[in-house]
């Protein structure tokens, strides 16, 4: 009843998390810290391999480094905050945190949409026209791409975030979420969003619709020319290097087509938190994941940066030794 009270007086909200009434917090509090943990740990080892070793810094390895920097980021909004409401009871956020929440996760997310679609373009020049590759993807056309998938993303959050925010919210307070995302908090307002959910669909829709553009045709220009190609260990070589980007794609945007384009007959609280958690924490941890395991230069990189780690530690016992 104090809780309530307070909260009909204040600005802020409640999260109420994944699961609303866990029984096992702790063991949810560790399985969620784990992936957190392999997830920043993956892409932060992915940026450094990419910065670190020369045959990586190619175009295709920039954009990859970029969506590393993108999940870390992404991950890193949301589950803190998700890890500190299982151990606390009062699971407040405030009206200020709850509108960064919003506007960084829907940077972050239209940015990976744009990059993603970029990354399939890559891949279409590498496979269909190699010998103007260079040109085609120099340094400053990939900061260029780089700079608008950021641009597109935060072009979302600055068009929708003060909209969100700017219905009156009365009542309960209780977002049915683990984190701040829209159509949760809509559902507190006092007023009818029927009106704005619609062009918010509508541009979400858009925003699908341009990188699944990029991305079909690439894709489709792509198997055409690896199957005109004579040779069987360049297809299997053309394949391969799409194989990754693809698994990526899938799992990013079969998420972003529920969450986005489903209409709201399909949609309730439990399956909606469930695919936002598979995008928001499960998804950060598996793209670098694909990309090492399925990659062999990003593997090779790792083996090498990590059969130094020994060499280096007896070359300064070695030097210690002679010193004393």
């Amino acid at each position: 009843m104090i809780m309530e009270a307070i909260l009909q007086n204040s600005t802020d909200f409640i999260l109420l998390g994944l699961i609303t009434h866990p029984e096992l917090p702790g063991l949810i509090f560790a399985a969620v810290f784990s992936i957190f943990l392999v997830s920043v740990t993956a892409n932060v080892v992915m940026i450094l391999l990419i910065h670190v070793d020369s045959r990586l810094n190619t175009p295709m390895y920039f954009l990859l480094s970029q969506l590393s920097i993108m999940d870390t980021v992404y991950i890193c909004i949301t589950v803190p905050k998700m890890l500190q409401d299982l151990l606390s009871k009062e699971k407040i956020i405030s009206f200020f945190g709850c509108t960064l929440q919003i506007f960084l996760y829907l940077t972050l997310i239209g940015g990976e949409f744009f990059l993603l679609g970029l990354m399939a373009y890559d891949r279409y020049v590498a496979v269909c026209k190699p010998l103007r590759y260079p040109l085609l993807m120099n340094r400053r056309i990939c900061l260029f791409m780089v700079v608008g998938s950021w641009v597109g993303g935060s072009l979302d959050g600055f068009m929708l975030t003060p909209f969100t925010m700017s219905f009156p919210y009365c009542g309960s307070r209780e977002i049915n979420h683990f984190f701040c995302e829209i159509p949760a908090v809509l559902k507190l307002s006092c007023v009818d969003t029927s009106l704005y959910e619609t062009l918010m669909y509508a541009c979400c829709v858009l925003m699908l619709l341009i990188p699944i553009s990029v991305i079909s045709v690439s894709y489709t220009r792509i198997l055409l020319t690896v199957h005109h190609m004579n040779s069987a260990e360049g297809r299997r070589k053309a394949l391969a290097t799409c194989s990754s980007h693809i698994m990526v794609v899938s799992i990013f945007y079969g998420a972003a087509f529920y969450t986005n384009v489903l209409p709201h007959s399909y949609h309730t609280p439990e399956k909606d938190k469930i695919v936002s958690a598979f995008y928001t924490i499960l998804t950060p941890m598996l793209n670098p994941l694909i990309y090492s395991l399925r990659n062999k230069d990003v593997a090779t990189a790792l083996r090498k940066v990590l059969s130094r780690c020994p060499s280096s530690q007896k070359t300064r016992v070695v030097d210690l030794s002679r010193i004393y």
